[in-house]
């Protein structure tokens, strides 16, 4: 509660917050919300030449180009992103932080094998790699997801590595080896809570690189897949209308870029807050 109440100080971050909290209500509440089935296509959704409809009138945010309604397919697109970014992340956070704390605690000829894969696989273009796996498997909801989680895990994992290592050669470590206490126990009971503020930074500042991630893989047409709506297939699908109809990307790019903007500024404050050698530079 005392670091909720520090970061809702921050306008910005409060702003920030309140915007997510928004996504999250649009998403979980989603078909009471919308308006409109986000599959049904209108007749009277098009214009006379076929064209979308302009924000306005019974639609809100206007039509696409098949006559859907887009303020509809806006609400269970961040359905989509956010299961997405919370499942990826998800296990891109369990996967880096057994990683890295089994190279750093264990160390090795284990810890060297485990951080020269992880130094493989940062060796890949992260979104090249995401494009290449989503092509050879087929691209659906789920598949996205361990995609994005199987690219997104070595950054957390170098990171969780660097703070074990660190950790460990602290003189309560060392104390409590000298007096026998067994290595899980020193594991669980004084290295994860102290890591614990690194890893709920990372969790949260990860949603952030997957929404883009998976945006930009939808965009490309190797992610979520039609006619389920994803704020990234939505901009893929009206390509075509850039000029001629401009809402079809202007709504679902300004959602994209605030929440991954939203979930970067409370990923930063986090960090201000949990992080002590942070303190007093503010």
């Amino acid at each position: 509660m005392t670091v909720l109440k520090a970061l809702l100080k921050r306008k910005t971050v409060a702003i920030a917050l309140f915007y997510i909290l928004i996504v999250v209500v649009a998403a979980v509440f989603a078909p009471w919300l919308a308006p409109h089935d986000p599959t049904e296509q209108f007749f009277e959704g098009l214009s006379l030449e076929g064209a979308p409809l302009p924000p306005g009138g019974e639609f809100w945010l206007g039509t696409d180009l098949l006559g859907r309604d887009l303020l509809s397919r806006v609400i269970y697109g961040a359905r989509t992103s956010l299961i997405i970014g919370i499942v990826s992340n998800g296990i891109a956070v369990v996967i880096g932080t057994l990683v890295g704390v089994t190279a750093g605690f264990v160390r090795g000829w284990l810890g060297s094998v485990l951080m020269r894969l992880t130094d493989l696989m940062m060796a890949f273009p992260a979104l090249l790699l995401a494009i290449a796996l989503a092509a050879i498997l087929q691209p659906s909801l789920w598949i996205v997801a361990m995609v994005i989680a199987m690219v997104n895990w070595v950054q957390i994992a170098r990171v969780i590595y660097s703070e074990t290592i660190s950790l460990s050669s602290k003189d309560f470590v060392a104390v409590e080896r000298t007096i026998g206490v067994s290595a899980p126990r020193i594991l669980f009971s004084h290295l994860l809570p102290h890591l614990l503020p690194t890893i709920l930074v990372w969790a949260t500042l990860g949603i952030s690189t997957t929404v883009l991630l998976e945006a930009t893989l939808s965009f490309l047409g190797v992610g979520v897949q039609p006619p389920m709506p994803s704020w990234g297939n939505i901009i893929f699908e009206s390509q075509t209308y850039f000029i001629s109809a401009m809402w079809l990307v202007l709504f679902p790019g300004i959602a994209i870029i605030a929440l991954s903007l939203s979930f970067n500024l409370v990923g930063d404050a986090l960090r201000d807050e949990l992080d002590p050698t942070l303190k007093g530079r503010r």
